[in-house]
């Protein structure tokens, strides 16, 4: 008798509200994947009913959970009204006039189970999972081809910049031309002296330089870390239950379109060897490419180079002249650099180089100008 009130502490009273919160949860998006399979035929809605099922899963270990405290488990409610309105959306119209909501709403909760110690084995990559089906589905169209207009836009990029490496730099040679121009142009407003422009300018390359190369080192560090846990944690899954794992990868591939028994015989295949496993995994399921997680000493070194190159550019007649004449040199080579980076952007981009030329000068030199202006104002107050 005396175990009772022990049994019914804060904490436990705590445990108990969280796992029927979660198994309400798991009940809701089971009959959510439910209503989207009513809405979708062939292979999609065999794929929706599958998710459902391994909510259904998830919503099994809560009621366990709330069993072992001695809780009752309480019984499923009417679906809620927003799993009734998509569910309605998806039966009235497709499929696809929801599933960017679902989606996106999957993505939100996809780390849910990543630091939870009452989870269950494979929750967490479960939810890491569902949330990459959803995103093939929707790049997929209804046939199972993906959509034309994600092609392009992937194209388009394949075409200019594989890598993105060099968008990121002219992004970088911006940052630092924009900002050190409006420095420069502020002293300069003043009516400081030549060498104190010239000073801040400097002064401003070094400090955005190595500021941004120290954000950029910290930032692709703790992405990197970040990825690596990933890939362990999914390399603990794979070791401790690889049938789970099996059957994520095979509903991974019958979201890109193959069969039931094809998507099951690529899966079986790959992970009869552990390294092709882990690595196919972390790229179908986490969307990594282990090996190349990203360099910090690389994103430094080049944050801090692109930085400078657009620094410098305000900066470098002030080494060689003084007075009016580097100020309306100074002008002019920003405006030149300017509007090519803003030329370059528009390509990568996709856009009309001269249009986006002129639009990044108007920006940068409007900034600069009201910079100068402000400058002026108070160096006029000064004196």
């Amino acid at each position: 008798m005396s175990a009772e009130p022990k049994e019914r502490t804060p904490d436990r009273r705590r445990a108990a509200a969280r796992f029927r919160a979660l198994l309400e949860s798991e009940r809701q998006s089971a009959a959510l994947y439910r209503g989207l399979a009513e809405g979708a035929t062939g292979e999609r809605k065999e794929i929706f009913e599958q998710l459902a099922a391994v909510e259904d899963k998830h919503a099994a270990h809560w009621a366990e959970k709330l069993t072992a405290l001695g809780e009752p488990v309480p019984s499923p409610r009417r679906p809620g009204l927003r799993t009734r309105a998509l569910s309605w959306l998806a039966r009235r119209f497709s499929v696809d006039a929801v599933l960017p909501l679902v989606e996106r709403a999957e993505h939100a909760d996809a780390g849910m189970y990543d630091a939870d110690p009452d989870a269950g084995p494979g929750m967490a990559v479960d939810e890491r999972s569902h949330a990459r089906v959803l995103t093939r589905l929707r790049e997929e169209g209804p046939g199972g081809g993906e959509d034309p207009a994600s092609i392009a836009r992937r194209e388009r990029w394949h075409r200019n910049d594989r890598s993105g490496a060099l968008r990121a730099a002219v992004f970088g040679v911006n940052d630092g031309l924009v900002s050190n121009t409006s420095l420069v142009m502020g002293f300069a407003g003043s009516g400081a002296a030549s060498s104190t422009v010239l000073f801040a300018g400097l002064a401003g390359l070094l400090a955005g330089a190595f500021s941004m190369a120290a954000g950029e080192y910290i930032s692709m560090r703790s992405q990197r870390e970040a990825y690596e846990r990933e890939i362990a944690l999914e390399a603990e899954e794979l070791r401790d239950d690889p049938e789970a794992e099996a059957e994520e990868l095979a509903l991974i591939y019958r979201a890109k379109g193959l069969d039931a028994e094809e998507a099951e015989r690529v899966a079986t295949t790959i992970m009869k060897d552990k390294d092709a496993a882990l690595d196919t995994m972390a790229r179908e399921e986490l969307g990594l490419d282990p090996g190349e997680l990203g360099s910090p000493w690389s994103a430094a070194v080049s944050s801090l180079v692109a930085f400078a190159l657009g620094a410098i550019v305000v900066v470098l007649p002030y080494l060689f002249a003084s007075g009016l004449t580097a100020l309306v040199v100074a002008i002019g080579l920003a405006a030149l650099a300017l509007f090519t980076v803003g030329a370059t952007l528009g390509l990568l981009n996709g856009r009309a180089a001269v249009r986006s030329g002129v639009r990044q000068l108007l920006i940068g030199g409007g900034a600069a100008l009201v910079v100068f202006g402000i400058g002026h104002l108070i160096g006029t107050g000064v004196t």
